[in-house]
Formats: C-alpha cells, sequence, structure tokens
C-alpha cells in the first residue's frame, strides 16, 4: 500500500499512466469495448465501473491544456448531443477532481476505435452501460508538482 494513492491503481495501472508523456492518449471503457482488438497495451481493471476507475485515474493524472478537450466521451449512435447516465457520471467526477475548467467533447463511434488504435494504452473496466468509453490526453506537471495550464484571456 502506498499513502494517498488509491488501492484500485494497480501497478500496471500505475506503470502505463507514469509512462505517459506529454500529449499521449489513455482510452477508459466500458466492458462491451473491443479493447484488445483495439490497442495492444490493455489493462484490465475489473470490479469498478467508470465513475470508480476515472476518480481513482484522475487522482494521479494530469490533464492536457495544450488541447481544446482534454476529455472525449463515446456518442451515442445518430445522438451525438445526448449525454447518458454514464457519461453524466464522468463529467461529475472530472469536475470534482481535476477541477471545473476542462472541455469534454465527444467522438463518433468508428473515429472512437481509430483513436483507440493510436492511444497509447487502454483500460478496461467492468462498466455495463453502453457507450461508457472516454479517452483522457495527458497535461504537463510544472517543476512544483502542479498541473500546467495554459493561460486564456
Amino acid at each position: 500500500m502506498l499513502i494517498q494513492l488509491d488501492p484500485i491503481l494497480s501497478p500496471d495501472i500505475l506503470h502505463i499512466l507514469r509512462s505517459m508523456g506529454h500529449g499521449d492518449r489513455l482510452v477508459l471503457c466500458d466492458s462491451n469495448f473491443p479493447a484488445y482488438s483495439n490497442n495492444d497495451n490493455v489493462c484490465r481493471l475489473d470490479g469498478v465501473d467508470i465513475a470508480r476507475a476515472s476518480r481513482a485515474i484522475l487522482s494521479v493524472f494530469p490533464l492536457d491544456s495544450f488541447v481544446p478537450s482534454p476529455v472525449q466521451r463515446m456518442e451515442i449512435d445518430g445522438k451525438p448531443n445526448e449525454i447518458n447516465e454514464v457519461h453524466q457520471e464522468l463529467i461529475n467526477v472530472v469536475k470534482e477532481v481535476s477541477g471545473p475548467d476542462w472541455k469534454i467533447s465527444s467522438i463518433e463511434r468508428q473515429k472512437f476505435y481509430e483513436a483507440a488504435n493510436e492511444a497509447f494504452a487502454v483500460i478496461t473496466t467492468n462498466e455495463t452501460r453502453p457507450f461508457g468509453c472516454f479517452i483522457f490526453t495527458k497535461g504537463v506537471i510544472k517543476p512544483d508538482g502542479s498541473v500546467w495550464k495554459l493561460e486564456t484571456k
């Protein structure tokens, strides 16, 4: 055990998160997502849903202020603007853990699969609600340990 580190973050997950650099993307997906078909670097986070997994990951993962939207959600087929329950939970976790100023956008399902193929890694959960798939882009940590945020005017 480590102090102030969420115990669901296994050594394999911590290795993935620590190995990523600025601009690398991480897919956090539901149990129906074809993770192993879309990426060679897959880690399982069994026994938890998206909200629990994202809370743990975002507790150590800086979001990227250099991109317009460091968090993307998989769109519901034919309803790109609809926010379902799992989307709303993730949005709430991002605001709670990372802060209220991060933009969360959507990406069409087939384009999401393409992006997953190019991502650094995929972490799959036991989330069973449909379209519970997200992409996080890793940001920069400043020398003082805080997350780098670009000044916007």
